[in-house]
């Protein structure tokens, strides 16, 4: 497992952020995820406003009209921590629809000397983004009864998880512009556990609030230099001259 090219390729695509091409699509990748759950929110406290009304009314007690507040909040403050799983999706489909700006800023930068990469059919994209949205949001729900049952370990599982499907996910995508799908997925077999090891890297943030809204585009970034580093890529010239092109 290539734990030196994870974090050297983490490095490179942190150290970026300044550049302005990638400052943009950073924006509008933190845009975008603030505004997926704003709106989370804002449906969620509707569509409990709604279920309870102005008022309710309590046997022996009579009506009470403060009761919709409660409940307001309380799913507010339950969206507020469910945000942590919320954001392993967001992450997902915001790294797909933004991931070929991404690279495309990575390669200009770091390197220059590879031709330009077709970029990736709306529909296609729109495909793959739902495909694994559904992976992710199955897989999720499936290791809920893991998270309850591990209840003292159950940080560390979800983060093996999503991990795992990170990963796969994000060097699927990097890879595919440059391979294909068939000649990914090999790769991706491969290097499995560094593949694996490097989305464990992006799904321990996702858990810190502020922080995930980071995450999707920095982890478009470390894969896209990941693919390039790994056997069958090339390092990026910039940083590691040492090595054979």
């Amino acid at each position: 497992m290539a734990l030196g090219t994870i974090f050297r390729a983490f490095g490179l695509a942190f150290g970026q952020i300044g550049d302005p091409r990638f400052t943009r699509v950073l924006l509008m990748g933190v845009g975008l995820a603030l505004a997926l759950l704003i709106g989370a929110s804002a449906g969620l406290i509707w569509f409990v406003d709604w279920l309870t009304g102005d008022s309710t009314s309590v046997p022996l007690v009579g009506e009470i009209s403060w009761l919709d507040d409660v409940f307001s909040w309380g799913a507010t403050l339950l969206l507020l921590i469910l945000s942590v799983f919320l954001m392993v999706p967001v992450a997902s489909a915001i790294t797909s629809m933004f991931l070929d700006d991404v690279a495309d800023a990575v390669e200009a930068v770091h390197y220059p000397d590879i031709p330009q990469s077709p970029r990736t059919p709306f529909w296609e994209a729109m495909r793959d983004t739902v495909n694994f949205l559904g992976v992710i949001v199955g897989v999720n729900i499936l290791a809920l009864a893991l998270y309850l049952i591990f209840a003292p370990v159950a940080l560390l599982i979800f983060w093996a998880v999503n991990g795992f499907l990170l990963g796969r996910e994000y060097y699927t995508l990097a890879a595919m512009r440059r391979v294909g799908r068939k000649r990914a997925k090999e790769l991706r077999r491969k290097h499995a556990l560094t593949i694996w090891a490097a989305g464990t890297l992006m799904a321990i943030p996702l858990s810190v609030p502020l922080l995930n809204l980071m995450v999707p585009i920095l982890g478009a970034a470390t894969f896209t230099h990941l693919f390039q580093m790994l056997p069958r890529g090339r390092p990026a010239r910039s940083s590691f001259p040492d090595r054979p092109q």
